[in-house]
């Protein structure tokens, strides 16, 4: 039984939750991606604007000016699959000429007119998120009758659309968007609903390493990397429900993880 693969995280940005600033030198940027593709990473998933609860925008000249330099480096000594976590259609399009070859979006393609027409043109992988409203005001008393429902029907209807526009069935991936509008008691729900939303034809994405929710059902773990233990527990859930992808900052802990949970169920 194969495991997930594994998506290793790159944040190129002076105000993500978990390591805000710390990547945003060029040359520790790329020191962090080799780190990542030395543990085992499967996938690079480079992010040069923060989407945290409360975090502002930044230009499309910022974006890129974060992005480009790293890929064209990775490109130079791996040929590791490489994600861009961008909302903008003109980024994305810049990044895989670059080399990236998947274009993960919080808003699920629905941020620009341009980005469906643009995810079918450039024939990459595309990542669909749930968020609900904008990183700036997401976590504004977020509401749901039934969360997993509604977010099931959501993404289903955003892979609709991809699929009208162009972009191939097996090319969308689902990413139910784990504390983007979300709840802790939200989140939990998304977790045991995952099993279904895997069933619905498309791989799924599961992010949840390090994020606040975990300290909410642990309080010990106030700073995110105190949160490798609750990160590792989601991850081998979304592996037992049959997720295609967990995104990680601790690579190295959670391959060990899913490659023992995977031993152990195919026994």
């Amino acid at each position: 039984m194969r495991r997930p693969l594994v998506m290793g995280i790159v944040n190129l940005t002076p105000d993500s939750f978990s390591d805000g600033g710390r990547f945003l030198v060029p040359r520790r940027a790329l020191d962090h991606a080799r780190r990542l593709i030395a543990e085992g990473a499967d996938i690079l998933d480079l992010g040069a604007e923060s989407t945290r609860p409360g975090a502002a925008p930044v230009s499309q000249q910022t974006e890129l000016e974060r992005l480009l330099p790293l890929i064209e480096a990775i490109r130079q000594d791996s040929a590791i699959a490489i994600s861009v976590d961008t909302m903008k259609p003109a980024v994305a399009q810049a990044a895989m000429a670059a080399g990236a070859t998947i274009w993960n979006d919080v808003t699920a393609l629905g941020h620009d007119p341009l980005s469906l027409a643009t995810a079918a043109s450039l024939g990459c992988n595309v990542v669909l998120m749930h968020m609900r409203g904008e990183p700036r005001t997401m976590q504004d008393d977020p509401r749901y009758d039934d969360v997993a429902a509604e977010v099931e029907a959501y993404l289903l209807q955003r892979a609709l659309a991809a699929q009208q526009a162009g972009v191939a069935p097996d090319r969308i991936w689902l990413d139910p968007g784990l504390g983007f509008g979300k709840t802790t008691d939200h989140n939990l729900a998304l977790i045991a609903g995952l099993p279904r939303l895997a069933s619905r034809g498309y791989r799924v994405l599961l992010g949840a390493s390090r994020k606040r929710f975990i300290a909410a059902l642990y309080p010990p773990a106030v700073e995110p990397a105190d949160r490798l233990a609750g990160s590792l527990a989601i991850a081998l859930a979304g592996a037992r429900a049959g997720v295609a992808v967990v995104r990680a900052h601790d690579v190295a802990a959670t391959i060990q993880a899913l490659d023992v949970d995977a031993a152990i169920r195919q026994v």
